[in-house]
């Protein structure tokens, strides 16, 4: 048996921010607000999701992200199961089609995809019945860990229009700069990018931000510094000269934060490479919200969730 016809891709998944319009932005954002008094609270359980089951099928390793699905799956009250890829036929040569084939013959009603290469998860998402969340695919897109990250700034700042939001390191590498840039941009935020020529994308000015290749221009008058992690594992060649080197000028330390505004938010998607991106002092310090974003994820993402497939599916309408 074929799988059911697809509706709208930006109705039935969630694939990247490009997909959302601004009221979809919102409703998620105000949704999620309502999901962390569930965080919060003794009894942490919703029924939006009971007799529900979530596939979290992640073809890369990321123990944060995946536990974050986990959890908002539980606490929505969903069945929920973790696929071990790396034990999994597709190690034995077994297509993304036929996985896709396999896991839709199970009738799941979310799948939440994690994969190397950008563009992936669309194509799975052509081929199941259920609806797709976007957990991140290559240097594509991680749109829940946007919404995470603008949730965190409007709870913080009281809104996220006209704040300068810095977004510094590893740009070429990261889906979480460009769902951050699309997501940012929509709600009304000046968004700069600071990262050496090396880690810049080709053409990144035609996104709407401003450039700038050191981190005194870069961080000048910033109200939120969001520090990417240096991707090694993506690169091919030498991109920086060291590490060393690169924390010297590019690192977040306590005189580069200076640069910033005294009240300046101090982010990062995680995992940090202390010393390399970001000093111990700053990750830990005052200014930080790192611990805020990791509790803001499990709340966004029951919010997706619910969306999609939940009680709150017809705010989608």
């Amino acid at each position: 048996m074929s799988a059911p016809s697809p509706t709208p891709l930006a109705r039935r998944h969630l694939l990247g921010i490009a997909g959302l319009s601004l009221p979809d932005i919102h409703q998620l954002m105000d949704l999620a607000e309502s999901e962390i008094a569930v965080s919060l609270g003794r009894d942490k359980k919703k029924s939006a999701l009971r007799g529900r089951t979530q596939i979290n099928l992640f073809f890369e390793a990321s123990t944060r992200t995946q536990a974050s699905f986990e959890l908002a799956g539980k606490r929505l009250g969903a069945d929920v199961m973790n696929m071990a890829v790396a034990n999994s036929s597709v190690k034995k040569g077994e297509t993304l089609i036929d996985t896709a084939m396999t896991l839709n013959a199970m009738r799941p009603d979310l799948l939440v995809v994690r994969h190397h290469a950008a563009g992936a998860v669309a194509l799975l998402a052509q081929k199941v019945g259920c609806s797709v969340v976007n957990a991140g695919d290559g240097a594509h897109e991680h749109p829940t860990q946007a919404l995470l990250d603008a949730l965190t700034i409007r709870r913080r700042k009281g809104r996220v229009a006209r704040l300068v939001v810095a977004i510094c390191g590893d740009v070429l590498h990261s889906r979480v700069a460009r769902s951050n840039i699309l997501l940012l941009n929509a709600l009304g935020a000046d968004v700069r990018v600071v990262a050496p020529s090396t880690l810049l994308p080709a053409g990144i000015e035609q996104m709407g931000v401003t450039v700038f290749r050191n981190m005194e221009d870069g961080l000048k008058g910033a109200d939120v510094v969001m520090m990417l992690r240096l991707q090694r594992e993506r690169m091919e060649g030498s991109f920086v000269p060291s590490v060393r080197e690169y924390f010297r000028f590019f690192g977040l330390d306590a005189q580069k934060l200076s640069y910033a505004k005294p009240d300046a938010l101090v982010m990062h998607p995680g995992p940090m490479n202390r010393g390399v991106e970001i000093a111990s002092d700053i990750a830990d310090g005052p200014q930080s919200v790192i611990e805020e974003q990791v509790e803001m994820g499990v709340a966004v993402r029951m919010a997706v969730m619910e969306w999609l497939v939940g009680d709150h599916a017809e705010m989608r309408a």
